[in-house]
């Protein structure tokens, strides 16, 4: 008999879930703490371990619910369950024991979470807080807290329900009741005592801030990481899990660890979640003090309404969970970190900082964010004497390829066996060239210089730093590409001065050969960025040095008739023929403010057409695109953009015109009225002899 059959039924589970002594129990459901599951009827256990098997969250499980109408069990975190008199819900797991479907749901981000009563009822006797949990109902009860069950399930909803009754639930589990008097309008319930631990997160993944730090390649081989308000810690262990040093402090979670030095330490979320300007600054400091090489900063930028379910306190607001928010501007937040540790701090994403303690390592970091994509020349003609040395002169090629010029002195590990052969690097890169085209070497070149000049024009916003403070191969860069650092900078200030001609920035718009080109703007995806004129690279760095892109941009736009920059969002602009816009974020390059749009809850967002024209014809899926778009312009389809440029607009047009599209081709439908389908075949055969009779 195998272990399935013995699993009982679902209506034996909802008679042993009804009967059972343990638990809270509800029309449908039964719910019992991770502690009080060995109590349980042995069938239920089993039952339970069913469910357990298929997934791995012991360590993230509170409470354990029994479905009784459905073969499904939930599974559901409260971290705060002992702490908490009323705990909210982090995280669900759902179980369908009949599919084998596994569903999870996020609950940390959303504004008004479940929460729980009566918490004596999902435990035994036996457990420790037991007899404080029953007291604190006895004393609900007798105040008529839990009557309305309909209305306090939520956060908000117990909060107005104290609020109205002028009544508070301390840490310690005691109720407060205060007497408000005959003044009862002018009566101000107490500011709730700010509870910091709340707002950690539980995830399932690196922070966005330490993911960023890692796809930067600042972790090297032999790296330490010190998370300063490491919560519970999810960052420590995923960093462990990579094989470097990882050691984490929570003045809640983990108050015993000690504060260690490290070449990366982390500050993601904490300072603003401290109401106390003093101990805001502190904070900063002290990570600051603990890092040997990078300080990561990250903090809450202003994006959605800060009002909803707040109240207003200090600089901030207290949330409906009584966690402090501030809520900083990304400007704002800049300059605050600059301030306090005396530093330029680089913006990386919104509310994402990385400080470096070596100057010269900070400017190597902006430097590569503005170097763009090359690739070797390729051999295209057969000489010998390049045959014979072609493995002595790959890593010259090599270096070449990627630093625009030739090496100097202590610059490549390989260096005595290329000299020993050609006395110098110049002799060996001529016989390079006799070999490859030398027209390809001077764009590589260009290329670099290009790049140089954007990250030297951008550095003029801020304090443009002496020449001996920048990384020495920056430095041989600039002597190798422009003979001198005054040279470098006259042209760098010339292209700056050049932005604030409009007409200018709007000519290279309408002139360049990438991008989606409409009256006002130009459009071209991230990928393409490099290929720009340097003019349009640099007008982008502008509000990316300073407010930093929107994370997973996908596109960005530059307006014309205004100094403005948008970066826009496309989650699915591989796979989707038309995607839709999920979020987009626009900065005024004249004072840095910053607006945001979101669509990812619309039922009409914007989409887009003809993507071939935001990339380079070099990207990938290139050819696909441009497929679609033919089809789409032979059918008649794209005559009047205007009219479909939304997601509803676009299906009713595709019904009314009888027509599908699917993985990027165009099908009629099997449904469309066949005078029609022949009234635009024949459209599509007028336009086909038109643009051959144009061709020839």
């Amino acid at each position: 008999m195998d272990s399935q059959s013995l699993i009982p039924n679902l209506l034996q589970i909802s008679n042993l879930c009804q009967n059972s002594q343990i638990g809270k129990k509800l029309p449908t459901a039964l719910y019992v703490h991770i502690s009080a599951l060995k109590a349980l009827d042995p069938q239920l256990k089993l039952y339970e371990s069913c469910a357990s098997s298929k997934i791995d969250c012991t360590d993230k499980t509170t409470l354990i619910k029994f479905h009784t109408n459905k073969p499904k069990i939930s599974y559901l975190f409260y971290p705060d369950f002992d702490l908490d008199p009323h705990p909210t819900l982090h995280t669900s797991i759902q179980v369908d024991l009949e599919t084998g479907e596994i569903n999870y749901k996020d609950y940390t981000k959303i504004d008004n979470p479940p929460i729980l009563h009566r918490k004596e009822t999902f435990v035994t006797p036996d457990y420790p807080h037991y007899q404080k949990f029953a007291e604190l109902t006895k004393s609900e009860e007798a105040l008529g807290l839990l009557k309305n069950t309909s209305t306090i399930g939520t956060r908000q909803g117990w909060l107005d329900l104290l609020e109205k009754q002028g009544v508070e639930i301390q840490l310690d589990h005691s109720v407060v009741e205060f007497d408000r008097g005959e003044d009862e309008d002018n009566y101000q319930f107490p500011l709730p005592k700010i509870e910091r631990h709340k707002a950690a997160m539980s995830r399932h993944s690196l922070s966005k801030p330490v993911r960023l730090s890692l796809e930067a390649n600042l972790f090297t081989e032999g790296s330490t990481f010190f998370d300063y308000g490491c919560g519970y810690g999810g960052d420590v262990k995923r960093i462990a899990e990579k094989n470097f040093a990882a050691v984490g402090w929570d003045p809640y979670y983990q108050p015993d660890t000690s504060h260690i030095s490290a070449d990366i330490v982390n500050l993601g979320y904490v300072i603003n979640v401290i109401e106390d300007l003093g101990e805001r600054r502190e904070a900063l400091l002290n990570a600051w003090t603990l890092t040997k090489k990078i300080l990561i900063v990250a903090a809450q930028v202003l994006i959605d309404d800060r009002n909803k379910c707040q109240i207003a306190y200090g600089d901030g607001v207290i949330t409906s969970r009584n966690t402090f928010q501030k809520y900083y501007e990304q400007e704002e937040l800049k300059v605050y970190i600059d301030q306090v540790l005396n530093v330029d701090s680089i913006p990386v994403a919104l509310g994402i900082y990385f400080v470096f303690r070596d100057e010269s390592e900070a400017q190597n970091f902006r430097a590569s964010r503005f170097r763009s994509r090359v690739s070797t020349p390729r051999i295209c003609v057969q000489v010998k004497r390049f045959e014979d040395y072609e493995e002595v002169l790959a890593p010259l090629m090599a270096f070449v390829s990627d630093r625009g010029r030739l090496p100097v002195k202590g610059e490549l590990s390989e260096e005595s066996i290329i000299k020993e052969e050609f006395k110098n690097f110049h002799r060996a890169f001529q016989v390079i060239l006799q070999a490859t085209d030398g027209e390809e070497w001077e764009v590589i070149a260009d290329k670099r210089r290009q790049d140089l000049l954007v990250y030297i024009a951008l550095s003029n916003l801020g304090d443009r730093p002496q020449f001996r403070k920048f990384p020495t191969q920056i430095k041989n860069d600039i002597k190798g590409l422009f003979d001198n650092y005054q040279k470098a900078c006259v042209l760098a200030d010339l292209m700056l001065y050049s932005l604030g001609s409009s007409t200018i920035i709007s000519d290279i718009c309408q002139d360049s050969a990438i991008g989606y080109k409409v009256s006002k703007s130009l459009s071209v995806h991230i990928s393409a960025l490099e290929e720009l004129d340097p003019l349009l690279r640099l007008y982008e760095g502008c509000a990316n040095r300073t407010i930093g892109r929107l994370d997973g941009a996908t596109v960005i736009k530059f307006h014309t008739n205004t100094p403005k920059i948008s970066y826009l969002f496309y989650p699915e602009f591989d796979t989707d023929p038309h995607p839709a816009l999920d979020t987009a974020m626009h900065i005024d390059l004249r004072d840095l403010s910053v607006s945001y749009e979101e669509y990812f809850s619309s039922r009409n967002p914007p989409i887009l057409h003809r993507k071939e024209t935001f990339v380079t014809p070099n990207y990938p899926l290139y050819d696909k695109f441009a497929q679609l778009s033919r089809q789409e312009e032979y059918l008649g389809i794209l005559d009047d953009i205007s009219g479909i440029k939304t997601r509803r607009n676009w299906v009713k047009f595709l019904q009314e015109y009888g027509v599908k599209i699917k993985d990027h081709s165009v099908f009629w439908r099997s449904d469309a009225d066949p005078e029609r389908v022949k009234f635009l075949k024949e459209k599509i055969r007028e336009r086909l002899k038109k643009s051959k009779t144009v061709n020839s």
